[in-house]
């Protein structure tokens, strides 16, 4: 572990998004050094060009007596692995895998939500081809595994983190370095972040308050971009009371047969039983 300026990862969540990783986020806060005042610093996708010592000012605060690391889906990302190997050497990496017909429409309400598309789940799913790329998760893995090994990354899956928040979250820490410690379970234990629960109220409004929280990034005003989240403006923005309509069994039994390659190719690749993302389901929120 290294500290001050020097300071870099040991390991990394690189997702992919919408797979639980604002909630390890928050749940990691306080117990490893992770990027200060921001979530993602999007340094091996978007800001790379922003170079190494840019990256390194977000752990300067690193006292080198935890772990340091970051939770940022880098996943899908087809230069990520390269960069990440090529900086970062020695990390240790956590994959989340989720369901993807769920992955896929939750990857929808957040393109409503942040007002990147309009129109039907299925309008949004043909205009929008990085949500299939979001879901092949055998090919994205063998980049991590070719520039990483096997041994490096630690494989989790959503329905665990949905399932026993503690016992997913302790096998984080073991892979990690982290000490353990008990989950709040009145704050974290079922607690879901980032769950959109309906289109926001005004289209224009949420895609100003995107440019908005955007241009504060940019800027690295991120106190600004926590005190507003503090007190409910992204929220507002982004979110409306009318809840998004539920995928029908048709439409989840489509689905599953459009992601029914991937699935089988991951299944070989970890030499695991994927069954439950291969029947369809009835009619349900996704």
């Amino acid at each position: 572990m290294r500290r001050g300026k020097n300071a870099l990862p040991d390991f990394l969540g690189i997702g992919p998004g919408r797979t639980g990783t604002s909630w390890l986020h928050e749940v990691l806060a306080g117990h490893a050094d992770l990027p200060r005042g921001v979530k993602e610093t999007q340094f091996f996708n978007h800001c790379y060009d922003k170079g190494i010592d840019w990256y390194a000012a977000h752990f300067s605060h690193a006292r080198g007596d935890r772990p340091i690391g970051e939770i940022c889906p880098y996943f899908v990302d087809p230069k990520a692995a390269a960069r990440v190997r090529f900086h970062l050497p020695d990390c240790r990496l956590v994959v989340c895998f989720r369901d993807p017909v769920e992955h896929a429409y939750s990857n929808y309400k957040l393109l409503i939500a942040y007002a990147w598309a309009r129109g039907s789940f299925e309008e949004v799913l043909e205009a929008r081809p990085h949500i299939d790329r979001g879901n092949q998760y055998a090919s994205g893995l063998r980049r991590w595994l070719d520039a990483f090994g096997p041994e490096r990354i630690l494989i989790t899956w959503y329905e665990d983190l949905s399932s026993d928040p503690q016992v997913y979250l302790d096998r984080i820490c073991d892979f990690t370095g982290i000490e353990r410690f008990k989950l709040d379970s009145g704050r974290f234990a079922r607690r879901r972040v980032n769950e959109f629960k309906g289109p926001p109220r005004s289209r224009k409004l949420a895609q100003n308050a995107r440019h908005l929280m955007y241009w504060l990034r940019d800027k690295r005003a991120y106190p600004i971009i926590n005190a507003f989240e503090r007190a409910g403006l992204w929220s507002f923005c982004f979110s409306g009371s009318i809840p998004y309509p539920r995928l029908t069994a048709e439409q989840d039994a489509r689905l599953r047969q459009r992601y029914l390659p991937e699935v089988e190719a991951l299944e070989k690749l970890l030499g695991c039983d994927l069954s439950r993302w291969k029947r369809p389901r009835e009619a349900r929120a996704a």
